[in-house]
């Protein structure tokens, strides 16, 4: 239970003209997946790569698998995409000359310059040879341009509204907004002072129980040391990792953004105390997960009790893309047969 005037300033309500995400705090996301999957194809469709009296077309993005969201964190963009792009090539004087450029780690961890190009020939002749040599030596800078300019517009159109401007910007008025705050915290404290003993009193902040269940391609015992293994986590979350698997033992996760301690853990149950750092100050919910070996497969399913309704949505995202999707990823778990 968090208490007034002992959180962060961020949930004393500023004056705004939309009322919505004050001070940029909240962790608010946009999905870019099909508006990059346009935005790829025009780039590339019929893309020509000239140079050397050579000349060679782009006929088709065969293959475009992956996703890109742009996030708002506490006021800084973060944007996060990952692409597998296979395009089809034909050289433009004689068509059987043809094969395709493979792209397969177009992300935000490569600076472009590091993505893999692989340029690949349908059929081995001498002058397709030829061909391919020269798309693997000149064409390649054209593909770069091309990923470069996918890249800049993503980030220019997905920085549109994504950080709220105050109601006053200049800095006269967030000087004022900035005492407005503190009279209001001020003001606050002030309201729910006990006349007599000077006692905070709480506030109840609203709640939800959030459960999900996913399947792994793996052994239960696998699982459990993914969530236990200090450098299985730091693989995942691809983050810097406190971890302390034993009863009481502390974690911090995401670079400190979620932290709490371990209540109980088994091979078969792990509970935490576990919180995300923009919660009410003191606010921690309960997360249960419960690790069930089937025939074929694991059964995971998680309870966290306690999360504040205003999180829900998000929190059930960040579970999803930065746990269970993360895990089948890093580790392969996520292949059926």
């Amino acid at each position: 239970m968090a208490k007034w005037g002992q959180g962060d300033p961020r949930w004393i309500v500023e004056e705004r003209p939309d009322a919505t995400n004050v001070n940029n705090w909240h962790w608010t996301e946009k999905n870019a997946c099909a508006w990059s999957l346009e935005k790829i194809k025009e780039l590339f469709k019929d893309l020509q790569i000239k140079g050397d009296g050579i000349q060679c077309t782009i006929t088709e993005v065969e293959t475009c698998d992956g996703e890109a969201v742009a996030n708002n964190r506490k006021g800084k963009l973060i944007f996060f995409y990952e692409w597998n792009i296979v395009l089809k090539w034909v050289y433009d004087h004689k068509k059987e000359i043809e094969g395709k450029i493979n792209i397969p780690n177009l992300s935000e961890e490569n600076d472009i310059s590091e993505v893999d190009i692989e340029i690949t020939l349908k059929n081995s002749t001498n002058e397709g040879e030829k061909i391919k040599h020269f798309l693997h030596s000149k064409g390649k800078e054209t593909i770069r341009k091309r990923l470069k300019s996918y890249v800049s517009a993503l980030k220019e159109e997905f920085s549109k509204g994504m950080i709220l401007p105050k109601k006053d910007s200049d800095t006269k008025n967030a000087i004022n907004s900035s005492t407005t705050v503190n009279n209001v915290k001020a003001q606050m404290n002030k309201t729910i002072t006990s006349k007599d003993n000077n006692k905070s009193v709480g506030c109840k902040i609203d709640t939800v129980t959030i459960k999900q269940q996913q399947k792994f391609q793996c052994r239960a015992e696998e699982f459990y040391n993914v969530l236990t293994t200090l450098e299985m986590v730091q693989a995942f979350t691809r983050s810097s990792v406190r971890l302390e698997p034993k009863k009481s033992g502390k974690f911090e996760l995401f670079d400190g953004n979620i932290y709490g301690e371990f209540v109980d853990i088994t091979p078969t149950k792990i509970t935490q105390k576990w919180r995300h750092k923009q919660w009410p100050d003191g606010h921690f919910s309960e997360v249960t997960i419960d690790i069930s070996e089937k025939s074929d497969h694991t059964e995971v399913n998680l309870t966290q009790i306690g999360v504040p309704s205003s999180e829900e949505e998000s929190t059930k995202k960040n579970w999803e893309r930065y746990y269970w999707n993360a895990i089948k990823c890093t580790f392969g778990f996520g292949y059926f047969m």
